[in-house]
C-alpha cells in the first residue's frame, strides 16, 4: 500500500486535546483538526471559575513535561493561572489555526472506511482517525431534586458560575461536598452573611498546605530552569509512590488513612466531628486536599446540614426534618458525569454504538481503544490511572501511544486498526483480578465506579502504565487493508 498521512479529528481543545495536536505536529502529522464546543481553549479550566478553584496536583507536575512553567505562584495553582498556561501553550504551538471553535460534535459514524462527523450546527466532515479528548470533567451533573425550578434566588452549577450575582452579605447554600464544594467554602464564608453546606456523604479530608512561592523562589526558577524540572521530577516520583502505596494494602495506605483520621480529630465540636466522619475507608473515594475546610465550618455563620434535601422551594431548601433553610443564592457543586467519555453518538462499522458496546459495563483496551471501533482512540479513557497520577502524565503516555498507532497507517500497513476483542477481554480480566484488593472496592459509592461497580481506574502502578503504553503490541490489533 502507498504511504500517506491519515487525516485526524480531535474532539476537545482542553489539556489533552492540545497535547494531542502538539504531538501530531512533532511527529510530522499535518492533516488534523481540533473541534472545540466552546469559543476558547482550556477545557475544564475554562469552564470552572468558582471562588477558591485550585488544582489538587502540584503545579510543576500539572504541566507538560516538554513545556514547563517557570513561574507558578503556588504549590497547587489557582484555576485562572492554569487556564492562562494552556492558552499560552496553544499560542506558542500555533494551534489556533487547527481549531474549529463553537463546534460541538454530535455524531461520529465509521462508514466506507472513514469517520463521518457532524457538528451541532450541521457541519459535516470526515477523517480517517477519531481521537476523543473530552476528559472526565466536561458534562455537568445536576441533582434530581424536586422544585429546583421554583427557587426564586440565584441558582447555578459550580461549573457555570454566575459572576453577575452579588454575594456580599447574602445567604448562600452549597449542595455537594466534593473538591469543588470544599474549595469554595472558605472564600464564600468571607462574603456571605450566612453559609450553609448541604452534605449527603461525608468526605475524608487530607491536610495539605498550599505554599505560596515567594518572588525570590520564583526568580530562582526563572533563572535556573533545571530547578523547575527538578521540582516536576520530585512531584512525579512522590505522586507515583503515593498512588502505588495507597491503592493496595500496606504501610503507606495505613499511614495516609491515619493522617486523615488525625486531621478529623482536630475538629473540637463532637457533633460537627460526627457529621464529618465518613463510614468508609479513606481513599475509597478521591481524597479532598484542603486545610481550610474544617476551620471554615467552625465559623459561627457557617452550618453543615446532613439531613437529606426533600425539595427546593421558592425561599430555600427544605430538608427531611421539615426545616426550611432560607437562601438568596444556591450553588450546585454536584460534579460531573465522569462516565460521559465523549460524543454521545459514536457508531462503529457494524452499526453498534459505543453506548451499546458499554451497556454491560465500560470496557476498553488499555484505556485508549475499543474493539469494533476502527481508528478510534481515547485520551483519559476508561481505566486511565486518574486516581494515581497527574492527568497530564496520563495523556502524554496515551498521546505517544496513539502516534505510534498512526505511524502504522502512515506506513501503509493498514487503513484501519482496532484492538482484538479477545485481547481486550484478557486485559479486562486481569484488571478485575487486580482490583480485588484495591482501596476503591472497600465499600463506598464513588465516581470511580462504572455501571457494574467496577472502578474505571488503573489498579497497578504508574510505572506499569508507562511500560504498557510505551509501545503497542501489534499482535493485539486487527490491521485491515483497503
Amino acid at each position: 500500500m502507498a504511504q500517506r498521512d491519515p487525516t485526524v479529528c480531535i474532539v476537545g481543545a482542553g489539556m489533552s486535546g492540545l497535547l494531542m495536536g502538539i504531538k501530531l505536529e512533532q511527529a510530522g502529522f499535518r492533516d488534523f483538526r481540533i473541534f472545540e464546543k466552546a469559543a476558547s481553549v482550556g477545557g475544564t479550566w475554562r469552564e470552572n471559575t468558582y471562588p477558591g478553584l485550585t488544582c489538587d496536583v502540584p503545579s510543576f507536575f500539572y504541566s507538560y513535561s516538554f513545556e514547563p512553567n517557570l513561574d507558578w505562584s503556588h504549590r497547587f495553582s489557582p484555576g485562572p493561572e492554569i487556564r492562562e498556561y494552556f492558552e499560552r501553550v496553544a499560542e506558542k504551538y500555533d494551534l489556533h489555526r487547527r481549531i474549529t471553535f463553537d463546534a460541538k460534535i454530535t455524531s461520529a459514524r465509521f462508514e466506507d472506511g472513514r469517520w463521518q462527523i457532524e457538528t451541532a450546527s450541521g457541519e459535516r466532515s470526515s477523517a480517517d482517525v477519531l481521537v476523543t479528548a473530552c476528559g472526565a470533567l466536561h458534562q455537568w451533573r445536576y441533582p434530581k431534586i424536586d422544585g429546583l425550578e421554583s427557587f426564586e434566588g440565584a441558582l447555578f452549577h459550580s461549573a457555570e458560575w454566575d459572576h453577575g450575582v452579588e454575594l456580599e452579605g447574602r445567604r448562600i447554600g452549597v449542595v455537594g461536598n466534593g473538591s469543588s464544594g470544599v474549595q469554595m467554602m472558605a472564600p464564600l464564608s468571607e462574603v456571605a452573611s450566612h453559609l450553609t453546606m448541604f452534605q449527603r456523604t461525608a468526605q475524608w479530608i487530607f491536610p495539605m498546605g498550599n505554599h505560596a512561592y515567594t518572588e525570590a523562589e520564583r526568580a530562582r526558577k526563572r533563572r535556573f530552569p533545571f530547578l523547575a524540572r527538578g521540582a516536576r521530577a520530585y512531584y512525579q516520583w512522590a505522586f507515583e509512590a503515593l498512588g502505588a502505596g495507597v491503592v493496595k494494602p500496606g504501610r503507606l495506605r495505613e499511614s495516609s488513612a491515619r493522617r486523615c483520621r488525625e486531621y478529623l480529630a482536630t475538629v473540637p465540636d463532637p457533633e460537627l466531628r460526627r457529621k464529618l466522619t465518613p463510614d468508609y475507608e479513606p481513599m475509597c473515594k478521591r481524597l479532598v486536599l484542603c486545610n481550610s475546610f474544617y476551620p471554615t465550618l467552625m465559623k459561627e455563620h457557617v452550618d453543615l446540614v446532613t439531613e437529606g434535601i426533600e425539595r427546593i422551594e421558592a425561599r430555600g431548601v427544605r430538608t427531611s426534618d421539615g426545616t426550611l433553610h432560607e437562601l438568596d443564592v444556591l450553588v450546585l457543586a454536584t460534579g460531573f458525569d465522569t462516565h460521559a467519555w465523549g460524543i454521545d453518538d459514536v457508531v462503529g462499522p457494524d452499526g453498534r454504538s459505543l453506548k451499546e458496546a458499554w451497556a454491560q459495563g465500560t470496557r476498553a483496551y488499555r484505556s485508549v481503544a475499543m474493539p469494533g471501533f476502527p481508528n478510534f482512540f481515547m485520551l483519559v479513557g476508561p481505566n486511565s490511572p486518574i486516581g494515581n497520577i497527574s492527568l497530564i502524565d496520563i495523556s502524554e503516555c496515551q498521546a505517544g501511544y496513539i502516534v505510534q498507532m498512526l505511524r502504522q497507517l502512515r506506513k501503509g500497513r493498514a487503513t484501519a486498526i482496532a484492538p482484538r476483542a479477545e485481547a481486550t477481554a484478557r486485559f479486562h480480566a486481569a484488571l478485575l483480578e487486580a482490583m480485588k484488593d484495591t482501596v476503591w472496592v472497600t465499600g463506598c459509592s464513588s465516581w470511580y465506579l462504572d455501571e457494574d461497580g467496577v472502578p474505571n481506574t488503573w489498579p497497578w502502578t504508574a510505572r506499569r502504565f508507562h511500560r504498557e503504553l510505551r509501545r503497542p503490541r501489534l499482535a493485539d490489533f486487527e490491521l485491515h487493508a483497503a
